[in-house]
């Protein structure tokens, strides 16, 4: 109920202004801002609290949220690197395995993730680190191995949304689809995420129940999200109106919103809509960044073969299924009809690769032949 949560946060500070040292209101308006999505609020919040005081360590997680949300990941590194230096603990390492994971540092991330696990000191930490860590597997191309992390963390807390979510996913790669439609069920009544409901459909129009997918899209069209845009746009530009995905993404672009994800989405927007040449742009600055993604790098492969970059596209649509195979019930499958329709690369280099042929290096002048001197008759 974030109406009221900002009602009572105004009313603290009313009654106790930030200047008689009131900075808990002030950062839980930027956690409140966070929630929203509201990204230049929640760092505009942060940085005045990290001004009052420096060493309040809980305004660097409302920090770097924000900075990951407006696409600046420098800044949530250093904001990172001083929360590590200002408080230790399980949710202070799960937060340095998300920025290792979004600078494209697996095995950092993976590293920092297990140090969560260890430190964490109730049921709830350590089921929020398992759950980082089969999300991480997942990630990989690893969904036994993210199925044994996300069994863990049910085990220790069984309504998990996070973890029921993620072990939908793994279950779904192993081919295990009646039980991925069963803990997609269970995750969707414990949090009913937008993204969750989107790759929920998808897996139930790749098993082609049309209806039931209708239903999941349905639900998230006509719902009431306040971080929902990315997983509209992706739902317009795939399933319904890819004009309006444009739209949508372009507001978000326009305020400040310049994650991955958003650049992600808004090129394949732009891509479906038929506008690929401006797409690549965006697309690449999805997956220049750092993180490496299935699907950012998926999106980009296509996006090259529609513009006949197909050197490109083939490296790219090769590496989206080279990170995970089976990252996406839909878009796997369309990745790998892709890559099989390029085809090899051809023996021959491309015109503008080919070694110009060496000059032909021109023949010494021949030196005149040498002449004997006329006789002369004798005096």
């Amino acid at each position: 109920d974030y109406p009221r949560a900002e009602r009572a946060l105004r009313r603290s500070l009313a009654e106790r202004p930030a200047a008689r040292g009131n900075l808990a209101a002030q950062l839980a308006l930027g956690a409140l801002a966070g929630a929203r999505g509201d990204w230049k609020s929640a760092k505009q919040w942060g940085e005045k609290v990290r001004k009052a005081d420096p060493r309040r360590w809980p305004a660097y997680p409302v920090l770097m949220d924000a900075y990951n949300g407006l696409g600046d990941y420098a800044a949530a590194q250093k904001a990172m690197e001083t929360l590590e230096g200002l408080h230790s603990g399980a949710a202070v390492r799960t937060r340095a395995s998300q920025t290792f994971r979004d600078r494209g540092w697996r095995e950092d991330a993976d590293a920092a993730a297990l140090d969560a696990v260890a430190l964490a000191e109730t049921d709830a930490e350590k089921a929020a680190s398992l759950a980082r860590l089969g999300d991480l597997a997942w990630e990989r191309g690893e969904p036994e191995e993210a199925l044994a992390r996300y069994g863990s963390a049910l085990r220790l807390v069984p309504d998990h949304g996070p973890s029921l979510a993620g072990r939908a996913r793994a279950l779904t790669a192993l081919g295990r689809t009646d039980e991925a439609v069963r803990d997609w069920r269970a995750a969707l009544a414990r949090l009913p995420l937008p993204e969750y409901l989107l790759e929920a459909g998808e897996l139930h129009e790749s098993l082609g129940l049309d209806g039931d997918a209708r239903a999941l899209y349905e639900r998230l069209r006509t719902g009431t999200w306040v971080r929902g845009e990315v997983a509209l746009a992706l739902l317009d530009a795939d399933h319904g109106d890819p004009a309006a995905a444009v739209t949508r993404m372009r507001a978000e672009w326009a305020r400040g919103h310049r994650s991955v994800r958003v650049a992600d989405a808004l090129g394949w927007a732009l891509y479906r809509s038929g506008s690929p040449k401006e797409a690549l742009e965006y697309a690449k600055r999805a997956t220049d960044e750092g993180l490496r993604s299935a699907l950012f790098t998926y999106h980009r492969g296509v996006i090259e073969r529609a513009l006949q970059e197909y050197g490109p596209a083939r490296r790219h649509l090769a590496e989206a299924l080279r990170i995970n195979p089976r990252f996406s019930p839909l878009h796997a499958a369309a990745a790998r009809e892709a890559s099989t329709s390029l085809g090899d690369p051809p023996d021959e280099l491309p015109r503008e690769l080919r070694p110009e042929s060496p000059p032909t290096k021109p023949s010494p002048p021949k030196e005149p032949r040498a002449t004997k001197p006329p006789r002369t008759a004798p005096n």
